[in-house]
């Protein structure tokens, strides 16, 4: 029996150590640098100055253009106003823009700049100037 238990004995020795040097490389610096290593970056304001904004000049020194009211509409108010979604009146539709134009321009303008009802400020438009949201309503208006 204690032939068995020598043999025994040496195994689980063999074991361990070969563990710990296992486990010895899988502590070292390099290792433990490969798994804890960045899986991705983040690009901060700094990083991206100047890209963004000669992006959104057409890559000129010149501040862009604001964009006509047919153009925000069609990129960002058709989405409600072109079907009707959470009740957004359609464009053009007379019955629906009637008592919203006899509140007057600058209600429209204020509900469209800052939200109103269903209607997020700026209607979702993030990217929009206060004149291109301007330009938007008088669009719409337009279309009566």
């Amino acid at each position: 029996m204690s032939l068995l238990k020598n043999l025994l004995l040496a195994g689980v020795a063999a074991a361990a150590l070969s563990g710990m040097a296992y486990a010895a490389n899988e502590m070292s610096p390099e290792a433990i640098a490969e798994r804890t290593k960045p899986v991705g970056s983040v690009y901060t304001a700094a990083d991206l100055e100047g890209i963004v904004d000669t992006a959104a000049a057409g890559s000129s020194d010149e501040p862009a253009e604001p964009r006509s009211g047919d153009a925000v509409f069609n990129a960002a108010c058709s989405a409600c106003h072109a079907t009707g979604a959470a009740g957004a009146p359609i464009k053009g539709d007379a019955d629906a823009w009637g008592p919203r134009i006899a509140k007057g321009r600058d209600t429209l303008l204020n509900h469209a700049l800052n939200g109103f009802n269903a209607m997020p400020p700026r209607g979702a438009c993030g990217n929009c100037s206060d004149e291109e949201i301007a330009h938007a309503v008088d669009y719409m208006i337009d279309a009566i």
